[in-house]
Order: C-alpha cells, then structure tokens, then sequence
C-alpha cells in the first residue's frame, strides 16, 4: 500500500514558560500548528491502513494507537489555545496563559500509563512515532527523495544531540555514544548518496534507529520529570500531613477533656512512614499511604470536631430555651432548676453529652407544656 501523505515536522514553538509571547509569533506558531496538526491526522490514518494490511498488523498496533494517541493530547491543546487566543483578541494575561498551555504538562497516555510531556515534547514524539512507523512499514513519502529524508535525518540527530545532552550524568554517556554512532551512520549515507551510490536500503534502518532514539529519550526525560515531580508533591503532602496530624491530635486531646463519651479514634503520625523514597516503585507505595494518613487524618478531625460541636449545639439550645421561658414561664422553678443542672453538666469536665441532652430535652418538653 502506497502512503501519499508526506511526513512533516512540529513548529519550533515560540517562548518559554512563564512569559508573555507577542502575538504575532503566537499567531505564526497556531496556524503552523494547526497545519501540522491536520497533516498530521492524514499521515496517521494513511499508516494506520497500510499497518493493519501489513503481516505485521499485531506489532504495529502498539505504535499507532500510542501515536494517535499523543496526537489527540496536541490537538485537545491546541483547541484549548484557539480558545485563549480569542481570533487575536489577546492582551499580555492571555498570551502568558497560553504560554502555559504550550509550556505546561499535558498528558499524552499510551506508554505504560500516562505521561506528562509539553505541548513541544508531545509535537516531537509525534514526529518521532510518524518517522518509526513509516520505517517499519518501509515505506517512502509519495514526494520526498533521498536527499529530502537525508535532510530530515540531519534534523532528527541534531535534535538527540541536545535530548542527549540534558540526561543525567549517569547515563549521558551512553546517550552520547548512541547519538555519536547515529551521527557517523548517517554521515557515512550522506557521503555513499554523494557519490552516487545506492542507499535505498541502509536509509530506512537508519530512520528507524534515530526515530526509536528520540522517542526514547523524549520519554525518559518526561519520565524524570514526572517522578520529581511526584517526589516534590510526595514532600509537600508530607509537611502538610504532619501539621494537620499535630493539629488533629490537639483537637482529639481537647475532645477528651471536654466531652463525654468521646471518640476513641487513633491519630496517624505521618512521621511514622520515613522520609520520602525516589525509586518509583517506593514512591508510588508511599504516595498511597500518605493518602491512606490523609484519609484518617480527616476522619478523626470530623469525629472529634462533632463531639465539641455536639457540646455547644446543646448549650446553645439551652440558653435560647431559657431566652424563651423567661417570657413564657418567668419565675419557673422547675425550669429554673433544669437550666441550673444544664448549666453545671456543661461547666464539668468533661461534659456528659448523654446527660446533657436528656437535660435540653426535658426542658424543651416543660416548656412546651407551660404554653
């Protein structure tokens, strides 16, 4: 099967997060984008045919649910930016707040889970996955000749150089090889096509190996990027557990004191789980307790928050029916009693919340009866 619609490449996009582009690149960049994006779409249902009449349909099936995939999060972006940019009717908090929706995650699922990877890192996946599949598929852009996809090829490494570049110390070495290695293949193809030799069969591995390359990194790096994340949020989730844990047992401490019965909860100490681990199997096991800690934490707050507002729900209805008596029954000794004994249940500590409202209640029940 013949794929007609040529290969394209991601914008480069405009800015950085957190500043404020000027609207005639942001203007430039949409309708590139909005080109890509369409062009895009076309390539990928054109592969996704040739792939599910290829004998190996089940392979590839992965890649082009993975790379419609990403290209349904850069199109849902995109929308979200053509909302923001308002046909051009943008002053500087729009064009930051687009900015972000370039700059900021998006998450573009498919590989293992989600991934969080910016609007550009998704753009280039995209064309990483294109250029892997039209590899695997072998086959050939319907206008572009060697020298095009040489040319296509120059970009793609130069783009590992600098992924490659930005990787931890402990494997950017490696990286660095692989991008070298990459490097001298495709210097050693460009040197064959200049004198004329045939390259038809060493270009397709090629784009292969630097398409598979550059996904690689692009999802290692947001890889990393997700886990410090989730270590940070691990951190702040901490700190703030263990104020709200020394608030909670200050109020359970208060509950007891004041009321009785009181609730007999247990109060976790989110100290107890260690300090925050980075391996991600250990983070995401903690993350889960800390959400366990969160959850009891705000039980036990509720529990022994309802025990002293159960006290002052009470004394307030035994003031506001005294209020009342003194215009309905002045002078009422039984009622006077009733209030006095109220008044001593809630002045004891702890207070007895079963005697107290047995109190409120025969009240209530005289003075209704004095009417």
């Amino acid at each position: 099967m013949t794929v007609r619609t040529p290969t394209v490449s991601a914008p480069p996009p405009p800015g950085r997060m957190g500043s404020s582009v000027p609207a005639t690149e942001l203007l430039a960049f949409l309708t590139a984008l909005g080109e890509w994006r369409d062009r895009r779409k076309a390539e990928l249902d054109e592969l996704d045919a040739a792939a599910l009449h290829s004998p190996d349909a089940d392979a590839l099936s992965a890649d082009v649910v993975l790379s419609m995939t990403v290209w349904k999060a850069v199109s849902d972006r995109y929308e979200l930016i053509l909302v923001t940019w308002d046909s051009g009717r943008v002053g500087a908090q729009e064009t930051e707040r687009i900015s972000a929706l370039i700059w900021g995650g998006l998450d573009a699922g498919g590989t293992g889970g989600s991934l969080a990877v910016s609007l550009p890192e998704a753009c280039k996946l995209s064309d990483a996955l294109a250029s892997s599949l039209r590899a695997k598929l072998a086959l050939e852009p319907g206008d572009a000749d060697l020298a095009a996809r040489l040319r296509r090829l120059r970009a793609d490494v130069e783009r590992i150089s600098d992924l490659a570049k930005q990787e931890p110390a402990n494997v950017r070495n490696q990286a660095l090889a692989e991008h070298h290695d990459l490097d001298r293949r495709l210097t050693d193809l460009a040197e064959r096509n200049k004198r004329g030799a045939d390259i038809g069969g060493l270009i397709g591995p090629l784009e292969l190996a630097t398409a598979k390359a550059e996904r690689d990194l692009i999802v290692g790096a947001a890889t990393r990027k997700e886990r410090a994340a989730d270590v940070a949020r691990a951190r702040t989730l901490r700190s703030e557990l263990e104020a709200q844990g020394t608030a909670v047992r200050a109020l359970a401490d208060k509950a007891v004191a004041a009321v009785t019965p009181a609730p007999r909860l247990g109060v976790p100490d989110v100290t107890a789980l260690g300090p925050v681990p980075n391996t991600p199997a250990e983070l995401t096991q903690y993350l889960t307790r800390l959400d366990a800690v969160r959850r009891a934490l705000g039980q036990a707050q509720a529990a022994y928050g309802a025990a002293l507002e159960r006290r002052d729900e009470l004394t307030q209805l035994l003031d506001a029916y005294q209020v009342k008596a003194a215009s309905v029954a002045p002078g009422n000794e039984d009622l006077a009693e009733l209030y006095r004994r109220g008044r001593a249940v809630i002045e004891a500590e702890p207070a007895d919340l079963a005697r107290l409202g047995a109190l409120v209640a025969a009240y209530q029940a005289y003075l209704e009866g004095t009417k």
